[in-house]
């Protein structure tokens, strides 16, 4: 409300003053006339005059009145040019420093709120580059300057870089200005002062700082490449390392486009997704589930019976789907594309040339204009004491491990509560395993809204798994040749035996032995890399889960279509990667899969939302299939009915996503979803009562009163 007083009363204000001035004469002759009225103050009270004048200035300038350019002129002839563009100088920096204070105080958050993620796009690119841009619009005199300050107002650039680079920018229109001033009898029009030459000689001094940008980079890459030597010529426009996803859309786009392209591989094609990630984990489940079918088989009219689980075969069967989908990923398909694969563990020698060393030992050396990496990433084991002396499994290692098994192991500790931790608790509960889910976090799925954490949690115990959030591991040991882990909780310890145990805590990015140390390629958790997905080397790139920030096949394949445009064409034309909707799921049962904002990160980050939200209890079709549990959750700004996230809970959550996903990515609001025809009865109808529920609380009361007039009156 006060701010709504502050911006009501500074309109008036303009207002007031804009048309008072619209009755005034504004020309040469009329000011020439002002100037030899108050010349004898001038010469009477110097030091006063020059005072009010730049309090009057700075008024003008913050009040956004159109008489900056009157007043430069009048400046310039009132007190000679050097003295007049001190004045002038400073304060029409002073009085844009505070328009864009106004701005940024009276109008910043509103216009970030209907923007919304657009809003951040924006501050990234400013942030980067805003003090260019400004330096640039404050050259080109055609632009208002009244605007340029407004429109920064609502930007994250600091004050006090708006002032020095504002004061830097119009100084030399200024001078113009005073110059012409000191001239005002001799000059005829307005027209006169800004000639075509000079106008070009404002746009070439406007992009010289970009030049004077390109010209560092050029210098950066030129000392980070200058204890190398460049080959005269490469053997392949590209090299990718590692084969996962990744690495094999990297080197389809590369033979697409017809580059030379290499794709080096030191283990399985498919990287981890296909050998040890999502396809054997979903087959995992898919027999999971089957098993608790058959134990629910009750609740459909059949005949209930425990499954005999034969283990062996369940794992059979896994790696019989990693053998169905390998021809996709093999070596010969992506040969027959163009690409020529080697088997064989890559290093770097320099940034051009890949030294391979092949299972015999025998080495190769290579060199590409361009360069990918995508090693991918590795389960990260914690460094619990006693941890290698017990013995542990991971999501790479268990497949192998437990493949010859006729039976699932008795008794299972599953360390973690994430997606992999949760899925692998669900899937061995259900074929018979007794599960005992650990958690250093209060609750499972961090990364999810409370109640999906809630939904997945209840259906775990459910299914027999014990869940212990709150819990640190602190140690392992075996004890009469029986394994233990030792947790804490509230001051209290435990020691909970197992037979095997599931580290499932999260992934490392593979950043070893690829030469990325001798090379000095910056790393931490994962390859540090610019927007364009470049590491230190320009010609040198990552995607996928060795990049970051997102471990999944679908972002790790939008990475690579970055990435390796970049590297191929990059000299002419890059592209920033695009992370604004970033879908995933988590397939357990329920499932649960999210896209934007979450509920909590919307709150955390003081994001205004509306929560809309549809429970699939009132689901024809999930009624029908006896799975009417779950809920589709949407958070829109208030009052609007654009998407900012959407989590759903309940069966193909992975799948039902997509359509939010493909409304958020082209900015189709809740409207849209609502008037689309959905089949019936499919689970997919769920998306368009929640966009119902949206509309039916966003209904205006006071047309709805009126309506029921209209109908009231009609009847008679």
């Amino acid at each position: 409300m006060k701010r709504l007083i502050v911006f009501a009363a500074l309109a008036i204000v303009i207002a007031g003053l804009t048309l008072w001035l619209r009755g005034q004469p504004l020309d040469l002759d009329s000011l020439r006339a002002a100037l030899s009225r108050i010349g004898e103050t001038r010469d009477a009270h110097p030091f006063a005059f020059s005072a009010a004048f730049f309090a009057v200035y700075v008024a003008v300038t913050a009040l956004s009145l159109p008489l900056a350019v009157w007043m430069t002129l009048a400046a310039g002839a009132l007190f000679g040019f050097w003295w007049g563009l001190v004045l002038v100088s400073f304060a029409s920096t002073i009085g844009a420093t505070l328009a864009f204070l106004a701005a940024r105080f009276l109008l910043r958050d509103w216009v970030r709120a209907r923007m919304g993620p657009r809003a951040d796009t924006i501050d990234r690119g400013l942030r980067r580059d805003g003090p260019f841009y400004l330096f640039t619009l404050r050259l080109i005199p055609m632009v208002p300057f009244f605007a340029v300050n407004l429109l920064m107002g609502l930007t994250p650039m600091p004050a006090l870089t708006f002032f020095a680079v504002s004061q830097a920018g119009m100084l030399a229109g200024t001078a113009v200005y005073i110059n012409a001033g000191t001239q005002l009898a001799a000059l005829d029009s307005l027209g006169g002062i800004l000639s075509l030459p000079l106008l070009l000689s404002f746009a070439l001094l406007g992009l010289f700082p970009w030049i004077a940008r390109m010209f560092l980079s050029l210098l950066k890459r030129r000392r980070a490449y200058r204890r190398w030597t460049r080959p005269a010529r490469f053997d392949r426009n590209l090299i990718v390392i590692g084969a996962g996803a990744a690495g094999l859309v990297s080197a389809y786009i590369a033979a697409a486009t017809k580059a030379k392209v290499t794709l080096i591989e030191g283990h399985r094609m498919g990287g981890d997704c296909l050998n040890y990630g999502c396809v054997p984990s979903k087959a995992l489940i898919a027999s999971a589930r089957r098993a608790h079918q058959m134990r629910q088989a009750g609740d459909y009219g059949l005949a209930a019976q425990a499954p005999q689980v034969d283990f062996a075969a369940v794992l059979e069967r896994v790696h019989r789907v990693i053998a169905d989908i390998a021809p996709h990923d093999s070596v010969e398909r992506y040969t027959g594309l163009g690409v020529d694969v080697v088997q064989g563990h890559a290093r770097l020698i320099d940034p051009w040339t890949v030294e391979i060393t092949a299972a015999d030992g025998a080495t190769q050396r290579l060199t590409g204009r361009a360069i990918v990496l995508a090693t991918g990433a590795t389960p990260f084991v914690p460094p619990l004491p006693g941890l290698e002396d017990v013995g542990y499994l991971t999501s790479d290692t268990m497949w192998e491990a437990l493949r010859s098994r006729s039976a699932p192991p008795r008794r299972l500790v599953v360390l973690g509560g994430g997606p992999i931790g949760c899925e692998l608790s669900q899937a061995f509960a259900r074929l018979g395993s007794g599960v005992t889910q650990i958690e250093m976090a209060p609750r499972l799925m961090m990364r999810e809204d409370s109640d999906a954490a809630d939904a997945v949690r209840a259906a775990l115990t459910r299914d027999g798994v014990e869940v212990l959030t709150g819990h640190e591991a602190r140690a392992c040991g075996i004890t009469e040749g029986e394994k233990w882990i030792e947790v804490a909780a509230q001051g209290t310890t435990r020691r909970i035996p197992f037979d095997d145990l599931i580290v499932a805590v999260g992934r490392a990015a593979r950043l070893k032995g690829y030469g990325l140390e001798e090379l000095g390629i910056p790393t931490d958790r994962a390859i540090e890399a610019n927007e364009y997905l470049e590491t230190l080397y320009p010609n040198i790139l990552a995607a996928g889960d060795v990049a970051g920030p997102y471990q999944f096949t679908h972002t790790a394949s939008h990475q690579a279509w970055f990435a390796t445009v970049n590297a191929l064409f990059g000299t002419f034309w890059r592209f920033r990667a695009d992370y604004r909707v970033i879908p995933w799921a988590t397939f357990t049962d329920p499932e649960v899969a999210r896209v934007g904002l979450s509920e909590d990160e919307a709150r955390d980050q003081g994001i205004a939302h509306e929560v809309t939200r549809y429970d699939l209890g009132g689901l024809d079709r999930a009624i029908a299939d006896g799975s009417a549990c779950g809920f589709v959750k949407v958070l829109t700004p208030p009052g609007k009915d654009r998407i900012l996230g959407a989590t759903i809970v309940g069966p193909h959550a992975g799948d039902l996503i997509a359509e939010f996903v493909l409304a958020m990515k082209h900015g189709l609001g809740l409207g849209k979803v609502l008037g689309t025809i959905h089949v019936y009865p499919t689970l997919a109808e769920a998306n368009k009562f929640a966009a119902g529920n949206w509309r039916r609380a966003h209904v205006n009361p006071r047309l709805l009163a009126l309506v029921e007039r209209l109908h009231r009156w009609r009847r008679g």
